[in-house]
């Protein structure tokens, strides 16, 4: 049963950055779909960063776009998430979350917006940037 858990959460002054891990475990990174979400008190949870195993098709959503860096390495099985100059509209849980491929058909696109298709998510990290 894949798991996987984020850590690298805190808190951040406006314009700082951090870095997220996500440690899978019971799985190979070269065989899921990777997303990163985030939720806002009285938001939705929005997908921020989609990868997918084989094509390595990265997408990222336009609140992130050129901030936000997703990596991997594979001697560690972990995903990173590096986040650089950060604004207070980043505050939130994020999480990390895997699932199996549906097929070549599928990008990260399509992943970070049907967050349903994810089997296994991860406790949740915490991220406070203040003005």
């Amino acid at each position: 049963q894949p798991q996987v858990a984020e850590s690298g959460g805190g808190a951040a002054q406006s314009g700082g950055s951090l870095r997220l891990s996500c440690a899978a475990s019971g799985m190979s990174m070269d065989h899921y779909v990777i997303g990163w979400f985030r939720q806002a008190p009285g938001n939705e949870r929005e997908g921020i960063s989609c990868e997918t195993n084989r094509e390595r098709h990265l997408y990222y959503a336009e609140s992130v776009k050129a901030r936000f860096t997703a990596s991997r390495d594979r001697a560690s099985n972990t995903w990173f998430l590096q986040m650089d100059n950060l604004q207070p509209e980043d505050t939130g849980t994020y999480y990390c979350a895997a699932g199996f491929p549906l097929g070549a058909n599928y990008d990260g696109n399509y992943y970070c917006h049907t967050s349903s298709f994810f089997d296994a998510w991860g406790q949740g990290t915490q991220v406070t940037v203040s003005s």
